[in-house]
């Protein structure tokens, strides 16, 4: 079973529907003893890093997913749920992520060319870095070097070289995909980013 954290915040229908049509058994919960239970761990997140932080931690949810990621339990943070694993963003300010990656995140604005548009949103190809790039990234079984997928932020993960296993160019090079041991992140939204983003939940449901 895959648990969707609840947090307050992230778009989770689509998510949920996602797995749901690759054959998943799903749950979207805050419920401590139903994320325990679960085989694997989503954290999905939309908007601002400060207000998810806070609202992840007061929940609650903060202390069981670093609980359980830190058992061994597969983990995938996409788009903002991606950010809060790493260490700090500077979000507007200086906020503190749930730490499981290295890293921070930073703006791209003043890092992209000055005439690329802010958010970056929009399909994009995944370059492979790391270990992805040896062919030995199960996260990517399924996905081709080249293949589009769907991005939507302000944002990006920086200092992360040796955790990053994807990239994509944007007029500059920003990172895509993240993991460091059972634990992975996708700046991209896989439920939003056709049969490349269904085959790359499916492959995490395979972990």
């Amino acid at each position: 079973m895959i648990a969707i954290i609840d947090y307050g915040v992230g778009n989770l229908f689509s998510l949920q529907s996602s797995l749901k049509f690759i054959g998943q058994d799903v749950a979207v919960t805050s419920d401590s003893a139903i994320i325990e239970a679960a085989d694997r761990i989503i954290l999905p997140g939309v908007g601002a890093y400060e207000d998810a932080a806070r609202k992840l931690r007061e929940s609650g949810m903060a202390d069981i997913v670093m609980a359980q990621a830190k058992a061994g339990k597969p983990l995938m943070g996409i788009c903002l749920g991606m950010q809060l694993l790493f260490e700090k963003s500077y979000e507007y300010g200086e906020h503190e992520g749930l730490g499981l990656i290295k890293g921070k995140v930073v703006p791209i604005k003043g890092y992209a060319p000055a005439d690329y548009k802010i958010p970056h949103i929009g399909w994009n190809a995944l370059t492979f870095r790391g270990r992805a790039a040896e062919g030995g990234e199960s996260l990517f079984k399924y996905t081709k070097e080249g293949d589009h997928v769907y991005f939507v932020h302000s944002y990006y993960a920086a200092d992360c070289e040796d955790s990053t296993i994807a990239v994509t160019e944007y007029g500059a090079e920003l990172t895509a995909a993240v993991a460091d041991g059972k634990i992975y992140g996708c700046q991209f939204h896989p439920e939003k980013s056709g049969s490349v983003g269904l085959n790359i939940l499916r492959a995490f449901c395979e972990l």
